[in-house]
């Protein structure tokens, strides 16, 4: 039942696993490693909620950056430009829910 992901990046590095997946949702799950990104980009046909598991992420989202530490939840509505990036020394863990799966 515990889907909670065993990733362990290294400086610079983003792991991702399919956390789950079905007609309506996909989340996936992002290890950021120190100094990782996430290049900002859009999904129209979807929203999409981050939810801060593990450390601290600066999240993006369209002209904007926000810190966020876990536990934080971000919604990205549908066209809205977002990514992430870890400027810790630590690895982030985030999840990424796509309403409606892409």
């Amino acid at each position: 039942m515990n889907r909670y992901p065993d990733l362990h990046p290294e400086e610079g590095e983003v792991l991702t696993e399919e956390v789950a997946f079905n007609d309506d949702t996909l989340v996936k799950a992002f290890a950021l490693g120190p100094g990782a990104r996430i290049e900002p980009h859009e999904h129209s046909g979807s929203t999409n909620v981050f939810h801060v598991l593990e450390g601290t992420v600066t999240v993006i989202q369209d002209d904007a950056e926000e810190r966020v530490t876990a536990p934080g939840v971000v919604v990205h509505e549908r066209g809205v430009a977002h990514g992430a990036h870890n400027d810790s020394e630590d690895r982030a863990i985030l999840t990424a829910t796509f309403c409606p799966a892409p």
